[in-house]
């Protein structure tokens, strides 16, 4: 996608579903949580007016950023605008049978992670479809002229 393509989904976009936000593990400083990155991406898009939903097998009943945390995306009654994924390449495209399942308007797959049948699966649902780019990053390159050299350490 181009950066035009890239801010008109930003700006028609109110919630995103982010799957793979931290919770806190047993035994675990909680001032570390708030250092992950998709932690650090939750807040961030959060403050910047969209409802954010974590997603995380592994903490349902928690809540992380103020937000309760679901288990998958067909837990959640809500619309889903962008599906963010923070999971291994090898995961995404399961993630996008569930994402075209619930009519996401896009998948958009953090810095390293891509998947050819993503991919495949994203464009035969006609939703959006971005790998390897950071969705924090993207807001701040292209709203706020900024573009920080490490993105998820700046807040």
């Amino acid at each position: 996608m181009n950066d035009n393509q890239i801010k008109t989904l930003l700006q028609n976009s109110k919630t995103i579903a982010m799957i793979g936000v931290s919770s806190e593990k047993k035994g675990e400083d909680p001032r570390n949580l708030k250092r992950k990155p998709a932690n650090v991406v939750m807040k961030y898009m959060q403050d910047f007016g969209y409802k954010v939903y974590p997603v995380n097998l592994f903490a349902e009943g928690e809540t992380i950023n103020g937000e309760k945390v679901y288990t998958s995306l067909e837990k959640i009654s809500d619309t889903i605008d962008i599906v963010n994924v923070f999971r291994p390449s090898k995961e995404a495209s399961g993630i996008a049978k569930e994402a075209a399942k619930k009519k996401s308007k896009s998948l958009w797959l953090q810095y390293g992670i891509y998947n050819e049948e993503a991919e495949k699966i994203a464009e035969q649902t006609n939703m959006k479809f971005i790998s390897n780019r950071c969705i924090k990053q993207e807001y701040q390159r292209i709203f706020l002229k900024f573009n920080p050299v490490f993105p998820v350490l700046k807040n």
